[in-house]
């Protein structure tokens, strides 16, 4: 799949559009990603809300034929692997883990994935536009119990990883941390790990590691294989007074789609184990209300230049490591997809793929 083209690129995917019965107690029954996407409201002269599915409509991820039309979208796309966000709270506790365990029951669709785990504790203010940002009520807390949970979580995804289509890079199985400085002794939960890939014939991990752009470097992402940055919230860092305004005025912060051409153009990405985020669109208010941020004027003309401004940054690393993440494939709430609207259709499909693929 990759031998024509500038880059691999790896998408992250929520898998957040079904019922669950979490979501149910939280915000009652029948609650999905869509019941924010669909409430959405405008809070600014030029501002495009509610955004409007095409293809795929409000698609409910328990039918398998949905699935199997995202993979051939991402194909399309140039997309090489659905990074499907994992959610192990700890002890055993899992949220949103139907439709990979579908897709592994399944053997379908043909098209490949690796896990990013989502370590962080669900605060409600993050999820409903309806909730105060002062909000600090946790829904549900991630928990770190000790060395046996580090190996219940192993096995919980050992059929995950032994999945032929699980991804690797350098021969190894991706397992992406998105919060690596909250996992207690990191070095022992990879280590162990290893071990237990060996003991169960795995070809071993690939561990990378989520990184702010804004956080300071740290020992700690040494421990990885590779590590990806992420700029957004460098895109909208804000004062106190900003802040405040914000709050009290009810006001979104908005800054131009543009400013991702300078902001996620760093030196760092030549590195050869530090691969680049991109961004197609941003608009956090379907979840945050007024409180939320928007990359406004985003398009697939701005998205595509974006991409080949990191394809020349990256252009002189080893074809393995020429690695771009997406975010994100599918986070609508979050403005933040790449699947077609009534806006621009499949304007960022096809941006992606005229610049990715040779």
């Amino acid at each position: 799949m990759t031998s024509d083209k500038k880059a691999k690129v790896i998408a992250f995917y929520l898998p957040q559009f079904h019922p669950t019965p979490d979501n149910d107690l939280w915000w009652g029954k029948g609650f999905t990603e869509w019941t924010n996407v669909g409430k959405a409201k405008r809070y600014f002269l030029g501002h495009k809300q509610p955004k409007v599915p095409t293809e795929l409509g409000y698609y409910d991820l328990r039918l398998s034929e949905v699935r199997e039309a995202q993979a051939q979208l991402a194909i399309d796309a140039g997309v090489d692997c659905f990074c499907y966000w994992h959610y192990w709270l700890g002890g055993g506790k899992r949220l949103l883990e139907m439709p990979l365990e579908e897709v592994v029951r399944e053997g379908k669709p043909n098209f490949p994935f690796c896990l990013g785990w989502a370590n962080h504790s669900w605060a409600r203010n993050n999820w409903s536009s309806n909730v105060s940002r002062l909000n600090r009520d946790v829904l549900i807390e991630q928990l770190y119990p000790g060395k046996d949970d580090i190996d219940r979580h192993f096995y919980a995804m050992l059929e995950t990883f032994r999945d032929r289509r699980y991804y690797k890079l350098h021969g190894r199985l991706v397992f992406l941390i998105y919060k690596p400085k909250d996992v207690p002794d990191l070095k022992y939960f990879m280590d162990r790990w290893q071990s237990l890939a060996e003991a169960n014939n795995l070809p071993g991990f690939y561990f990378i590691g989520y990184k702010l752009s804004e956080e300071p470097n740290s020992p700690i992402y040494k421990l990885f294989d590779a590590i990806t940055i992420s700029t957004i919230n460098s895109l909208f860092h804000q004062s106190r007074v900003r802040k405040a305004i914000s709050l009290i005025f009810k006001i979104p912060f908005v800054t131009k789609y543009q400013n991702v051409l300078v902001k996620n153009l760093l030196e760092e990405y030549k590195s050869p184990k530090v691969y680049p985020c991109i961004y197609p669109n941003w608009d956090t208010t379907p979840r945050r209300g007024p409180w939320g941020q928007v990359l406004y004027g985003s398009s697939p003309e701005l998205f595509k230049k974006n991409i080949e401004q990191i394809l020349e940054l990256i252009k002189g690393k080893d074809k393995e490591d020429r690695v771009i993440f997406l975010k994100s494939w599918n986070e609508w709430a979050e403005g933040n997809y790449m699947e077609p609207d009534m806006e621009h259709g499949r304007g960022y499909i096809d941006s992606l793929a005229e610049a990715i693929i040779e």
